[in-house]
């Protein structure tokens, strides 16, 4: 028997979340009170940044690539999942367009969270980089006819996008994996090569306090890191595995989410100049009593 295919259609449906109503509610109000956390957080700090002269240093204003990041990358994606999970199955719908632009920005807030966090360990900018890779994973992608309507996942991505396809996709296997192979070889690199050297520097150093803002600063970048190192990779090999796809719908929404959400108090609350700024702040807000 015969499936019945529908070859280019600009109209695509998205995959629901497989969870009851009344979780659906809850996760719709968490995910909600985190978005707006990422928001405020990340353009709170981004904003102090540029507002203090104080803050124009190469890594600060390196730094403020991570909240313009955090808040583009999830305002493409949240928002339109939080819509979605109010309609019924049947009414959401997403056209191919936008699907496209949703899955590039989405593979770009991943690239450039992976090469922000490779520049302020190497300090020197390779952004670039992400946009030239990630455009061309896109561009193989749109290039491919598609076949099926059902995107495989609560939002775009390149993965969905291609398996929408009955043509042969082995290029595009291909350059996603090797895409991943050059990311996360990048990446993971840059991060060991680093910590090396910062690792040999501190125990032939006998300067306590010195060793303890390296040891300070250089483990709250490698939470951060790990934390958005794991998700990312546990996201991609679940699309191998299409039984585990309600983990993976999972895990590739806290992919966006908690990286956002502790970048801002990892990188903003233990910086001592921002600790001033906010000190600063709150004592001009502070009418003193008559």
């Amino acid at each position: 028997m015969m499936e019945n295919y529908t070859y280019n259609t600009l109209t695509l449906q998205l995959e629901r979340l497989n969870i009851s109503v009344e979780s659906t509610y809850a996760l719709f109000l968490l995910l909600l009170f985190f978005y707006l956390f990422i928001i405020v957080a990340n353009g709170g700090i981004a904003v102090l940044v540029f507002m203090d002269k104080n803050l124009h240093q190469p890594m600060y204003l390196l730094f403020c690539n991570l909240p313009f990041n955090d808040i583009l990358g999830n305002s493409i994606m949240v928002p339109r999942l939080l819509v979605d999970m109010l309609k019924p199955p049947s009414e959401r719908f997403i056209s191919y367009y936008e699907c496209v632009v949703q899955a590039f920005t989405t593979h770009m807030f991943g690239a450039m969270s992976h090469t922000v966090l490779m520049i302020m360990a190497f300090d020197r900018y390779v952004a670039i980089l992400a946009f030239v890779l990630v455009g061309v994973l896109l561009g193989l992608t749109v290039r491919l006819s598609r076949c099926r309507t059902l995107i495989t996942n609560p939002y775009c991505d390149n993965a969905s996008l291609f398996k929408l396809s009955c043509e042969n996709v082995f290029i595009n296997n291909v350059y996603g994996l090797t895409f991943t192979v050059v990311l996360f070889t990048g990446s993971i690199g840059s991060i060991v090569l680093t910590y090396a050297r910062i690792t040999i520097v501190c125990l032939t150093s006998k300067n306590k306090s010195l060793n303890s803002k390296a040891l300070k600063t250089c483990s709250t970048h490698l939470v951060v890191y790990l934390i958005m190192l794991l998700s990312g990779m546990i996201v991609i090999m679940l699309h191998r595995f299409p039984q585990y796809s309600d983990y993976r719908k999972l895990c590739s929404i806290l992919f966006h989410i908690i990286p956002g959400s502790l970048n801002p108090i990892i990188y903003g609350v233990q910086s001592k100049e921002m600790q001033k700024l906010f000190a600063k702040l709150l004592q001009k807000k502070t009418v003193p009593l008559k």
